[in-house]
């Protein structure tokens, strides 16, 4: 081996770099004893540096997101005047680039699909996002590329389809690759809603670079003196490069991509994705340049430093061409541009919060400090002006290779001096935002946060305060311990610095729909491209011309986030109108939402017409789904045949249906359903009839099994009661049979105490049992000691009975007198927080029924209640008198001892047992014993009298 090493080196002694491969092979061979994997690490850094800048076609390895490489790109342009920029990024969101010329920056380039074919459908819907930003090298090409005539631009990164094919298809979720980062719902929570602006997708990041394992970070931070890997790069690359030549950027940006790259934890599969991006892209440019003809050393290949430091075997314009593109699958892609922030690229590709802000501040001092004039696309919004754009020169022949990386490895880098005039505006900056929010700052604050500055700086060894530097010493002297308002002062200097600056895309590069929406809202007069939120009155009596207006703001407020769309007042209910309504309005906030919003559609009725088909044809569609589905076509889009359709589903959904969970919702929207057909309607559609014949005979057909069965609550069964008999009158009329719903309550035999009570009260309207019996039964469950502790549940099925039984609501309210009428109060006080608790589970939306009927049977005040006597009570017996009573004298009395059989028969209905006692005398029967009988059954006696009257 070492033989081999001594010939290598020998090899390659004569290349540029050979004085600094034996530098480091002699600091490796001082460090260990012998050849070891240092030497090897340290001598192929050397060796990708000079293979990637001994390529003819000129590669070109940038950051994302990077003043430095921006600065670098923009001078290399200027300088190189290319004919063919190759730029790392999605082939198939080539024909986006030209709309950028129509958008505020940060924008997104975004490639979405909803109806997958070759993926697995637990993936979808699939998106793909490219965030932009105008400190970024990857703009700077694209603007000069668009903006200078005969330059050509080809993207050749993998296509987004390509993108899912090369995911490993165990996980549920695509996992992230090295550029590739998924975001995570913690980080937008916390970093706030402009944090989620790219939603749930895979983000490319051109040229990312950071270390793959976290030992090498952390070793990085801990001796750099920072706190994360942002501030590691803004102070050790982005500061020493921002004025080095196009020659030492280039060779540095190479050389800590070979690093990350050799120090790779050992993630084959994730290397192997890396290496066939790097296939793919070498394939597509040798596929372009011999299809174009152009010169290879007139053209610019753009990508990541880690890309640049590439071993494949089709690196280079000499490699082999053996790498074979596979085929798209048949997924249908749609693009468009959304809206990004410096926070959702944040969030997004785990950088600080607020690296991206403090980015774009460096790039606009980089800009005026170095007079450089950067490339800007014509009618961009949100961006200063530039001067014209340079004009075509003839190319400057590319350099020889010169080893710049001794000479900046070797010696400090110059550091900048104490800028005290930047410094100072940044401390009375701070310090002013920081009143506005609450804190109790003052010059003497201003003054401090100066000073620790430059004190934290020097702690660091830094010959000036950076961005973080003087974060940091503003939260020590200003915020201290406590944060008065929404907003820390760590915040406040992410927003001194530049803020979370949102992107805009304009009007012109928005789908159909967007642009239809906006059209459509323009009667309201807002801005609503403007991120505040407005808000919209609407008197639709006054101002007809507002009403579709509020029918578009009821449709959006269906398919866009809650918070996008919000009504303060007004409603949309079957068979109501708003005559005035008031709406909050978010839709520049949410603009990306609308965006895809038109991946679906051309129109808004077009999207919600397809939701509610998909809805209700989908594999977990139930009978209440697509009930809810109608009621929702009823108010948003009024189409009786897509109304039609949806009913008839939800027939064929009761039909199938071998469960009865979803019995309740399907009573309530069935009954409102048909309350508005009868009013809004001549007539009934005939998927009413249709569902109202299916359902009597469906759940006829499940009430024994529901009745038994222990997965289904009372409430289902009493839901599927309560559709039995308030439909039983209409099912009849369309030639149900009525025995069917008698033999399945005969042929149900529950054993819950609950289910039970829902069973005898459910025989009550059917004939089989009586009110008198059913009162029996509650009587002896009182009086039945062993019972009792089980009562409460007697008591909520009879509370579940009055949605099929309305007429039981006494019967209901007198049974619970009882209950606290007769049971003693050692048993009643445990027993009552269990009939709270069952009360309020399983039948909360009946106890205001009988709070009401409790109210017309009681009386309203105390002193009433002195003297009340419940209706179903029978009136105290006064002591008999010695003498016969007189009140009872009279033609009452001698009607009834003449007519005993009479008096037997009521006795007999009233449960008396007593019988006709007579006296020795010439009167007949004893007077005093019928007195008693009428006296202790008052109501009898009185109701004989009236019939006999009549």
């Amino acid at each position: 081996m070492s033989v081999h090493t001594g010939n290598s080196r020998l090899a390659e002694s004569q290349g540029p770099f050979a004085a600094l491969r034996q530098q480091l092979l002699d600091a490796a061979d001082a460090f260990v004893d012998g050849p070891s994997a240092l030497t090897d690490i340290l001598s192929g850094i050397v060796d990708d540096v000079d293979r990637a800048l001994r390529e003819e076609l000129e590669v070109f390895p940038v950051c994302h997101h990077s003043p430095a490489s921006a600065l670098a790109m923009v001078r290399r342009l200027q300088e190189k005047q290319p004919k063919v920029i190759y730029l790392e990024l999605c082939e198939d969101l080539q024909p986006l680039l030209d709309e950028l010329r129509n958008c505020r920056l940060p924008v997104a380039l975004q490639a979405f699909a909803t109806e997958l074919d070759g993926f697995p459908s637990s993936w979808g819907p699939l998106s793909v996002v490219a965030p932009i930003t105008e400190a970024s090298a990857e703009y700077q090409a694209i603007a000069y590329a668009l903006e200078t005539p005969g330059v050509e631009l080809v993207l050749v990164d993998r296509s987004s389809d390509h993108v899912f094919q090369w995911h490993p298809r165990e996980p549920a979720q695509p996992a992230a690759t090295d550029d590739e980062a998924v975001e995570h719902s913690d980080d937008t929570v916390d970093r706030g809603e402009d944090a989620a602006l790219h939603g749930d997708a895979v983000g490319i990041e051109i040229g990312d670079l950071r270390p793959r394992f976290a030992e090498l970070e952390e070793h990085l931070l801990h001796h750099g003196k920072v706190r994360h890997w942002s501030e590691w790069w803004d102070l050790y690359v982005e500061q020493p490069l921002s004025g080095a030549d196009y020659d030492t950027y280039r060779q540095v940006m190479v050389l800590i991509g070979s690093l990350f790259r050799r120090l790779n934890p050992g993630d084959g599969a994730r290397l192997a994705r890396d290496e066939d991006r790097e296939r793919y892209m070498w394939t597509r440019m040798r596929q372009h340049l011999a299809t174009s003809g152009v010169d290879r050393s007139e053209c610019l290949y753009v990508c990541g430093a880690f890309h640049a430091a590439s071993r494949v075997e089709q690196f280079g314009w000499a490699g082999t061409d053996d790498f074979e593109i596979t085929a798209r699958t048949g997924t249908q892609w749609l693009y468009g541009l959304i809206p990004s922030s410096h926070s959702a690229i944040e969030a997004q590709f785990g950088l600080a919060s607020g690296s991206v802000s403090i980015a774009e501040a460096t790039w606009n001092k980089a800009v005026a400090r170095w007079g450089v004039t950067p490339f800007q696309l014509a009618g961009q919004k949100g961006s200063r002006k530039r001067s014209k754009r340079t004009r075509a020169v003839a190319a400057v022949p590319q350099a020889p290779v010169a080893d710049r990386l001794s000479g900046f490895l070797s010696n400090p880098p110059a550091l900048d001096g104490l800028d005290e005039a930047e410094l100072l505006g940044w401390s009375v900056d701070i310090v002013r935002l920081a009143r506005r929010n609450g804190y109790l700052s003052s010059t003497a604050d201003a003054i401090a946060v100066f000073e620790t500055s430059i004190l934290l700086a020097g702690m660091r060894n830094r010959g000036r305060p950076t961005p973080y530097d003087f974060q940091d010493a503003a939260v020590t002297c200003i915020e201290k311990d406590v944060v008065p308002g929404r907003r820390d002062v760590r915040r406040l200097c992410e927003i001194l610095m530049g803020g979370d600056r949102v992107g805009q895309v304009g009007y012109e590069a928005l789908p159909p729909l967007a642009r239809d929406v906006y059209d459509r809202l323009a009667p309201l007069g807002l801005d609503l491209e403007k991120r505040t939120i407005h808000r919209a009155l609407l008197n639709l009596d006054a101002n007809p011309e507002l009403v579709p207006c509020s029918r578009l703001l009821w449709m959006l407020r269906y398919l866009l986030p809650d918070d996008a769309v919000r009504p303060i007042m007004g409603s949309r209910q079957l068979g109501e109108r708003s005559i005035q309504e008031s709406w909050d309005l978010a839709i520049g906030r949410h603009q990306r939402s609308i965006i895809e919003l038109g991946y679906e559609g051309v129109t808004v009725e077009q999207v919600l017409e397809q939701r509610l088909r998909r809805t209700v044809w989908g594999p977990q569609a139930t009978a209440a789904v697509a009930l809810a589905a109608v009621e929702d076509s009823l108010l948003y889009l009024g189409s009786r045949r897509l109304t039609d359709d949806l009913g008839a589903r939800a027939v064929e959904l009761l039909a199938a249906e071998r469960t009865v969970d979803d019995a309740p919702e399907v009573l309530r929207r069935i009954r409102r359903l048909l309350a508005y057909y009868r009013a809004a309607e001549p007539e009934l559609p005939a998927w009413c009839a249709s569902f109202v014949t299916v359902g009597y005979a469906h759940y006829c057909t499940l009430l024994p099994t529901a009745f038994v069965a222990e997965d289904t609550g009372v409430h289902q069964v009493a839901a599927m009661l309560g559709f039995l008999f308030s439909m039983e009158s209409f099912a009849l009329s369309l030639g149900c049979d009525r025995a069917q719903l008698e033999l399945a309550v005969r042929q149900s035999h529950p054993e819950a105490p609950a289910k039970v009570a829902l069973l005898w009260a459910a025989r009550l309207p059917l004939g089989l049992s009586s009110l008198a019996e059913l009162r029996s039964r509650c009587d002896e469950l009182l009086t039945n000691p062993l019972v009792v502790p089980a009562f409460p549940q007697y008591l909520s099925g009879f509370v579940q009975a009055l949605e099929p039984v309305p007429t039981l609501t006494p019967f209901v309210v007198e049974t619970m007198s009882k209950a606290f009428a007769w049971l003693p109060d050692p048993v009643l006080l445990p027993w009552l927080p269990t009939l709270i608790t069952t009360l309020r589970q399983q039948a909360g939306g009946m106890v205001p029924v009988l709070v009401r009927e409790a109210g017309r049977t009681f009386p309203a005040n105390l002193t009433a209640l002195d003297n009340w006597t419940p209706p179903w009570q029978a009136r105290a017996v006064p002591a008999a008198p010695a003498s016969p009573v007189p009140a009872m004298a009279g033609p009452v009395a001698e009607l009834l001892a003449s007519q005993p059989a009479t008096c037997d028969a009521v006795a007999a209905l009233l449960g008396c047992e007593a019988g006709w006692q007579s006296t020795v005398g010439q009167d007949g029967p004893d007077h005093r014993e019928v007195g008693e009988l009428l006296v202790g059954h008052p109501l009898a006696a009185e109701a004989v009298a009236e019939l006999l009257a009549v």
